[in-house]
């Protein structure tokens, strides 16, 4: 759990610092005030770009130094993250006060978000859904950030060595594309687990009050090495501006189980308790695989529910015992919540307020 948070010339934050005594944390406050702010700096003690998947030059403070800085003591260890103002989209990390990869902050937390902006996970592109599922997989499996960099930067000077094939060194495209495989190979495999995983654990959950997805990975069928298909494929590939095989094709499949339809085609609520259903069960999971829950930043997420699921999903998100940030512009949305560390969030001021 996270003991105490700063922030420095994060967002519309100057200066701020929290230290919850709870595993709930309930920030509120008025739109733009700041609160998924505070979430986007949680979400950024992890791999990857943050909840919002912004530049980090977005994340610097207007009229402030030109860096931003993100502190966090966990389990008495000091991690940090933010950008100097001399290099402000070059990401800085430091673990235990020495410099380190951003994929290095794995092996000491797990966090997992859900935010308004996910409720169209099901609509959108593939891209989306894939980074929702790696975000799920990096919780059980913290190598999987590292094998994500390499297979996409090999794949990155494949499709620049392909735009001119005619001059493109054989050797050097068979050696990125073995890496491509190799990559490729860890990737797949850490996402089929994670998924068959939750699919053993959702099984026995019932269909209400949250709805019980059905997970799969669609992808396309072959029994062919991928570097060995990547060799035969780069005439198309090079035609095509962009490598066209491989696990950067994947996309998680999601039906509601009670009525036999594709999230895609359930509503707006409907979604939404999938999601939920998702998280929930991972968290679970992840407790039980690393004896430590992940980290849970719900943002928005009690505005839309009723009085008995509001409930019923407090009551489950006690059950793996981790930390939870939520949000909220009421706070009697989180009556129910019971004991909690709550914070009023107003223009970048961060305060204390009765638990």
């Amino acid at each position: 759990m996270i003991g105490r948070l700063t922030l420095s010339d994060f967002r519309n934050h100057a200066d701020a610092l929290i230290m919850p005594d709870h595993s709930f944390i309930v920030l509120t406050g008025d739109n733009g005030a700041g609160k998924t702010n505070i979430l986007e700096a949680v979400s950024m003690l992890a791999p990857g770009r943050g909840l919002r998947g912004a530049a980090l030059r977005d994340m610097v403070r207007q009229d402030g130094a030109g860096g931003f800085g993100i502190a966090a003591e966990v389990d008495g260890v000091m991690l940090g993250t933010g950008v100097l103002a001399s290099a402000p989209d070059r990401r800085q990390v430091r673990i235990g006060g020495v410099a380190s990869s951003a994929n290095a902050l794995a092996d000491h937390l797990s966090i997992v978000w859900l935010t308004p902006a996910m409720d169209r996970l099901f609509m959108d592109s593939p891209g989306g859904r894939r980074r929702f599922l790696d975000r799920l997989t990096l919780a059980l499996h913290p190598a999987h950030a590292v094998h994500s960099a390499r297979y996409e930067a090999a794949m990155r000077a494949r499709n620049r060595l392909l735009n001119d094939l005619s001059a493109a060194d054989p050797s050097w495209l068979s050696a990125l594309e073995t890496q491509m495989d190799e990559h490729g190979a860890a990737l797949a495999a850490a996402r089929a687990d994670l998924v068959s995983r939750l699919q053993a654990a959702l099984q026995g959950q019932p269909d209400q009050p949250f709805a019980r997805p059905l997970l799969a990975i669609e992808e396309e069928a072959s029994e062919e090495p991928l570097g060995l298909r990547l060799a035969r494929e780069r005439r198309r590939d090079a035609a095509a501006g962009r490598t066209l095989s491989g696990p950067h094709r994947q996309d998680l499949a999601v039906v509601h189980a009670a009525k036999a339809q594709a999230a895609a085609l359930c509503s707006t609520g409907e979604q939404k308790a999938l999601l939920l259903s998702i998280l929930l069960a991972h968290a679970a999971l992840v407790s039980a695989h690393r004896g430590q829950p992940p980290i849970l930043l719900l943002d928005e997420v009690a505005a839309h529910l009723d009085p008995s699921r509001r409930a019923a999903l407090f009551d489950r998100l006690r059950e793996p015992g981790g930390q939870v940030w939520m949000t909220g512009t009421e706070g009697n949305l989180f009556n129910e919540l019971g004991k909690s560390s709550r914070f009023c969030v107003t223009a970048g001021q961060v305060v204390r307020s009765a638990d």
